[in-house]
């Protein structure tokens, strides 16, 4: 017999995100990092709580997979404690707190983003996109953000594709930095260079330093919308996570870019959360779509069927479609230059 079950479960769908998001605003996970566990009783007077949201806040958590529970005890599962553990290498937190910070109120809006085919995170009126830096602390919880989503994602990516066969990476707005770190801690021999806006690189260089990975990895200010062309000398081109930011014309550019940047034999990489070639799912790429609309002007997420004509149309061959499982990305489309 079919219910309405599942579309309780979309109504209250943002239940759980906030449980999670106020959880990790807490410090919670963090402070019962290690095996720690915690009773309702005991978690009142730490964490400032009455002894009945203390409990629902716990029993909600362990319901979510959060937490498990032993006696009247709880601790991390070993989800909370791999990514949501501060200091940990795949911290996941960033990605929470800049949702909950950044996009959950203006997701309320979304008639509106519908309606104009507008952004409603930043005004295009008065900002260059979403990556300019107008608004400081925003950029660093974004980055933030992005870290927290790529590191993970980046870890996917190596297990998906070989990098070994490569020599120098380029990673065409990287951010902060996260996949050539991750890619560099796996392969020693690799050289890596971040290319993106010089705000942006400056968080990069502080990530990669801190990596102690600077003799790995440098940076190469610019802007990979107006700069007439891309630096050369690399081997790889990466676009992690960049090409559902734009529409199709700014993206068969970059790709044409990419492409004269290369060398012969060279190759590129586009990973992102890519649609099905029917454009029906799956929910995740479809739904950052959506995202796409309420935060940028004019992007969407593409099928890896869309990718892979506009890489073939630039001149790039061998094109194939690798399948993962990450935050940030389930796929990666693959080419070569002639």
């Amino acid at each position: 017999m079919i219910t309405p079950t599942p579309l309780m479960q979309l109504v209250s769908g943002f239940w759980s995100f906030k449980t999670l998001a106020v959880a990790v605003e807490f410090d919670l996970f963090t402070r019962l990092a290690g095996g720690r566990t915690v009773t309702v009783r005991e978690m009142g007077p730490e964490f400032g709580l009455a002894e009945r949201p203390a409990d629902l806040l716990l029993s909600a958590c362990a319901s979510l997979g959060l937490l498990d529970k032993a006696g009247d005890g709880y601790r991390n599962s070993a989800l909370a404690e791999e990514f949501l553990v501060k200091g940990r290498p795949y911290y996941f937190g960033g990605q929470v707190r800049y949702c909950d910070e950044r996009t959950y109120l203006p997701w309320h809006r979304v008639r509106d983003a519908l309606r104009t085919d507008r952004p409603i995170t930043w005004d295009p009126d008065t900002q260059e996109s979403l990556f300019d830096g107008s608004d400081p602390g925003m950029l660093a919880l974004f980055w933030d953000a992005m870290y927290s989503t790529s590191i993970f994602t980046a870890r996917a990516l190596s297990e998906a594709y070989d990098f070994s066969g490569h020599r120098k990476l380029l990673d065409v707005g990287g951010g902060a930095g996260a996949f050539p770190i991750e890619l560099c801690r796996r392969l020693p021999e690799l050289r890596a260079t971040i290319f993106d806006l010089p705000h942006v690189c400056l968080l990069a260089d502080k990530k990669i330093a801190e990596a102690g990975l600077s003799g790995n990895i440098g940076t190469s200010a610019g802007n990979f919308l107006t700069d007439p062309e891309l630096p050369t000398g690399h081997d790889v081109i990466l676009l992690s996570m960049i090409l559902h930011d734009w529409d199709e014309p700014t993206n068969r550019t970059l790709l044409a870019k990419c492409h004269e940047a290369l060398p012969s034999g060279g190759a590129i990489v586009v990973a992102e959360l890519l649609l099905n070639d029917e454009r029906t799912g799956p929910p995740a790429a479809a739904l950052m779509g959506m995202n796409m609309l309420v935060e940028t002007d004019g992007g969407k997420n593409y099928s890896g069927a869309e990718y892979s004509a506009w890489l073939t149309d630039v001149g790039f061959t061998d094109v194939r479609v690798l399948s993962f499982d990450a935050p940030g990305a389930n796929g990666a489309v693959v080419a070569r230059k002639r």
